[in-house]
């Protein structure tokens, strides 16, 4: 299994972003959204909610099954469990993690809990 590209990845990560502040601007409504300053620390929330229930649940977050992503374990076909993918969510958004890995482009978000993104399509 190959290793996913930067550019699908980013992709992802965008099309993630974007779903969880239209989210916390749907809950909080656009005055409220760009007045809370908490609004920021919610979409950061929401985005890790969100990647970590869908990866476990379906494989991938939304942006990851929108661009033909998969998170798969490496000792076991299927995804990952809510713990292990809690965890890479939460190193995601350390950012630092997805920015040092390895020549097979794996970062040690995905090392830390023996995961790696794939291409399905």
């Amino acid at each position: 299994m190959e290793t996913a590209s930067w550019g699908r990845r980013v992709l992802a990560l965008i099309v993630d972003w974007f779903a969880s502040t239209l989210v916390v601007v749907l809950v909080l409504g656009p005055v409220g959204w760009s007045e809370n300053r908490l609004s920021s620390v919610y979409v950061l929330l929401v985005f890790a909610l969100e990647t970590a229930v869908l990866t476990a649940v379906a494989g991938g977050s939304f942006g990851k099954l929108a661009t033909g992503l998969r998170v798969v374990q490496d000792e076991r076909p299927g995804p990952p469990d809510l713990l292990r993918s809690l965890l890479r969510s939460v190193l995601v958004c350390l950012v630092i993690p997805p920015l040092v890995y390895k020549p097979d482009r794996r970062g040690l978000h995905d090392l830390a809990v023996g995961t790696r993104t794939i291409r399905v399509r």
